[in-house]
């Protein structure tokens, strides 16, 4: 079974004001530069709706995370990663059954792709420190929806699937 980095909407409009945003993108290059060193596929995930226009600046991923030529970018338009899109294709083309999950907006995209890696038999870890949102509210500020959410991710799981949260430094491929 191999195991692949996923790397969700790290695009400029959608981290623009995320908690943690510079070291969450550190981070996640640093899992990237890994996973490149091991041959382990790293695959980009890239949402585009009518607030997120396709090719703008806001679209495009931040610098510091950008695709090599041999690494896939999956095109969405809902919050979760598999739906209507290529990934699972891409996924199976690579022989992945176990995901790495990083990037943003946690309770929306991060949240929606995790529960649909599950629900199609991936296996699936979030990296606690490297995924971000923003602060929406100021009754649940994004140090909230991440703390919870790594917290309710801890303990998930599913027949046959495994489903956990790791710090960045203790991702072993």
């Amino acid at each position: 079974m191999t195991t692949a980095l996923l790397v969700i909407d790290m695009q400029n409009g959608v981290v623009a004001s995320a908690h943690d945003r510079d070291g969450v993108i550190r981070r996640i290059g640093a899992l990237v530069g890994s996973a490149r060193q091991r041959s382990v596929p790293v695959v980009w995930v890239q949402h585009a709706d009518g607030e997120l226009i396709r090719d703008s600046e806001a679209w495009q991923l931040v610098d510091g995370l950008q695709p090599e030529d041999d690494e896939a970018v999956v095109h969405k338009g809902y919050n979760d990663a598999f739906e209507d899109t290529t990934l699972a294709a891409v996924l199976q083309a690579r022989n992945v059954r176990s995901l790495v999950v990083t990037g943003a907006q946690t309770e929306w995209c991060v949240r929606a792709t995790l529960h649909g890696a599950i629900a199609r038999g991936y296996d699936a870890a979030l990296v606690a420190d490297a995924h971000t949102t923003g602060d929406f509210s100021e009754k649940i500020p994004a140090t909230s929806i991440i703390e919870l959410t790594n917290h309710y991710w801890r303990w998930h799981s599913a027949p046959g699937r495994t489903a956990g949260v790791v710090e960045s430094t203790e991702v072993a491929w």
